[in-house]
């Protein structure tokens, strides 16, 4: 990304430092260090252990997969999600998600009801282009999303982006890579679910087990 595309922000001392991508109107935060590498490790034995990971199927074309990827899903009482066809019914809030879910809200005046968790348990697993758009969400929903584990490519792009390849449009403005690091706090907001695709691509390299918690307002 150019440098034009991309600025680095200081905040005061009780939040990590963030880059703002322009690209997307300013509506994706990226936070490096949210949580400090002792937290992170420590948030990652509790959250793996304590959440009740599950192995959702999904139906494509006719026939019947495993979801390329453990979830769970968390929140208020009676708060049901659907997503790829799957449907979902909130488990009680659990210590280690409601920490992370009031540092989050505590730090930067969001308010969240559930958290979608995706445990990635090696290059193979992954999460095909989407948008986190569904009904329950509401218009222009922020959805805050934490990684603890192994470094992941997260990749954005803009749903328009065959017309402005087609085009010959500078592809840093509608193509995007973060490096979801270990700790790291991204936050999509405004109207990125309308405009924007997002995804986390399979790899043939060892990565470490990684554990992706995504913060929501079910409305």
């Amino acid at each position: 990304m150019s440098q034009q595309d991309l600025f680095d922000f200081g905040l005061d001392t009780n939040s990590s430092s963030f880059r703002v991508f322009q690209a997307t109107g300013e509506n994706v935060r990226f936070y490096e260090s949210f949580f400090n590498p002792n937290e992170s490790d420590d948030l990652f034995r509790r959250v793996d252990g304590e959440v009740d990971w599950q192995q959702e199927q999904i139906t494509l074309y006719g026939k019947t997969h495993d979801l390329p990827r453990e979830t769970a899903w968390y929140g208020d009482a009676n708060k049901t999600y659907t997503y790829s066809g799957i449907e979902v019914k909130s488990m009680p809030w659990i210590p280690s998600l409601i920490e992370i879910k009031e540092r989050i809200e505590t730090e930067y005046d969001f308010i969240f009801n559930s958290v979608l968790l995706n445990k990635y348990r090696d290059g193979s697993d992954h999460v095909s282009w989407h948008s986190d758009d569904e009904p329950e969400l509401g218009v222009n929903p922020v959805i805050a999303s934490v990684s603890l584990g192994g470094e992941r490519l997260f990749k954005l792009k803009h749903k328009s982006h065959k017309e402005h390849k087609a085009n010959n449009i500078q592809k840093d403005l509608y193509s995007i890579d973060v490096r979801l690091n270990h700790g790291s706090l991204l936050i999509m907001q405004g109207d990125t679910q309308e405009k924007w695709i997002h995804n986390i691509p399979k790899t043939t390299k060892f990565v470490a087990p990684r554990i992706n918690l995504t913060f929501r307002l079910i409305l």
